[in-house]
């Protein structure tokens, strides 16, 4: 006990009064009793890091296809950046690091493989069935569907790491929480740190894989000023005016830092003019502390435009992005009709929670290489 007696006063003396502390947690839905060593957010995070569905993440889509490539971003290892910068960004304001770093590991587990284009093709299929949202989804998975402990379903965590994950809030993720999670009311700072690591982590690594996967070259980005400054100072730096490598690390490092520096002075003004002095403000304040600044949100709208165009609408990525709706809505019709094709686990479950709901978590538990082998043994034995 003397160790998490320690860990818990050390929270009390590091953490700033708006933090979220592990003693202050509104609990778990199943009272457990307390770990030696770690407190709840800490037993929360290696919760997660070992389920299952964080494992599957290493072979699920974040842009590109696993397949298309050995170095650009999976949504595992997307879920890695969060986290650390995550953590960067809760350190620095003196929050709770724990309860961060395990919202931030947490925040992808109910994505589709394919991506967002998995996504899309799921809520198409389950429109009239209770509908599919990602959000939802992965509180689903640490709710119901992970099986890790005989005496109740889920992975049994923390309200406060729940909420991170319904409420997750980006402009690719637009939560819309149940009432056990007062949808009305903010969510912790902690959460939103996540939420605005997640926008730097896909903003910087989007670009970086674009153009180390030759989707873009360098001269493209003489059409957003600002970041084509970054790539001139970075080629100053490194003494070097050709296409290099290091001219690209040294650039995408600098975006990442503006992104983090900007949060930070403007998340500090911000919580400084609040006048908030506990979670429970911070819960009831109206709108997001933790944010980018008017003025970089205005240049990031610029940076959104042209990774759209010319990232996630290059014909490469929409021919990926179409097949992998086709492979989904093909296999999900199909295990409608004949509910008999999933596993037996899944069969069981139909008659309490409808075939539809059984077929689309069997779905989009799925990684990318499963469904395409499940695709192509049941529509292409041949190949």
């Amino acid at each position: 006990m003397i160790a998490r007696r320690n860990e818990l006063e050390q929270e009390e003396g590091r953490l700033a009064p708006y933090a979220c502390k592990a003693a202050e947690s509104k609990g778990r839905e199943h009272p457990i009793p307390p770990d030696m060593l770690r407190t709840d957010f800490q037993r929360d995070r290696d919760r997660i890091i070992h389920c299952s569905a964080f494992r599957k993440l290493e072979l699920k889509t974040q842009v590109f296809i696993p397949s298309a490539g050995d170095y650009h971003r999976t949504r595992l290892t997307h879920t890695m950046e969060v986290a650390q910068i995550a953590r960067t960004l809760s350190r620095a304001l003196s929050l709770n690091t724990d309860l961060t770093e395990a919202i931030a590991l947490s925040h992808d587990l109910g994505h589709t493989p394919f991506g967002h284009a998995g996504e899309d093709a799921m809520r198409a299929c389950m429109k009239d069935h209770g509908g599919f949202e990602h959000n939802m989804q992965g509180l689903r998975i640490v709710e119901q569907l992970e099986e890790r402990y005989p005496d109740y379903p889920g992975l049994n965590l923390t309200y406060e790491v729940r909420e991170g994950i319904i409420k997750h809030d980006t402009d690719y993720d637009k939560p819309s929480a149940c009432e056990r999670f007062s949808p009305g009311r903010m969510s912790t700072l902690e959460a939103q740190a996540t939420d605005m690591a997640d926008e730097i982590a896909y903003n910087c690594a989007d670009l970086d894989d674009a153009l180390k996967m030759d989707y873009l070259i360098e001269e493209d980005l003489r059409e957003i000023a600002w970041i084509n400054e970054l790539f001139e100072k970075a080629r100053r730096e490194t003494g070097t005016t050709s296409r290099d490598k290091f001219v690209r690390f040294r650039a995408i490092g600098s975006l990442y830092d503006a992104h983090v520096e900007d949060v930070l002075n403007f998340t500090s003004a911000q919580l400084e003019k609040s006048g908030v002095s506990h979670v429970d403000e911070v819960r009831e304040y109206p709108g997001r502390l933790v944010d980018f600044s008017p003025a970089l949100k205005q240049k990031l709208r610029l940076l959104k435009d042209f990774l759209l165009q010319r990232v996630y609408l290059h014909p490469k990525t929409l021919t990926n992005s179409e097949r992998g709706k086709r492979f989904l809505s093909q296999l999900f019709h199909a295990y409608i009709e004949n509910p008999k094709l999933m596993p037996f686990k899944y069969q069981k479950r139909i008659e309490v929670e409808g075939r539809h709901r059984v077929v689309c978590d069997y779905l989009s538990g799925m990684t990318d290489r499963y469904l395409h082998a499940q695709y192509r043994s049941l529509f292409h034995p041949e190949l």
